[in-house]
């Protein structure tokens, strides 16, 4: 496959992948973080906010391999 072939696959599946996990987060965030502190909510944003970096990092790998 050539690599620029691969660079727009790796482009569009991220933009998809980031869209679709915002939401989720979101969507999750909405239906458990009511009531609770606002250390347990900066813990969540935090984790969440960092999560996505584990597989649009190995799609980064995989374009450029």
């Amino acid at each position: 496959m050539h690599v620029r072939v691969k660079k727009l696959i790796g482009t569009l599946a991220t933009v998809v992948f980031l869209i679709v996990y915002c939401l989720m987060v979101m969507v999750l965030a909405v239906k458990l973080l009511p009531g609770t502190s606002g250390v347990v909510q900066l813990l969540y944003y935090v984790v969440t906010g960092l999560i996505w970096v584990i597989p649009v990092g190995a799609l980064i790998s995989w374009m450029h391999r």
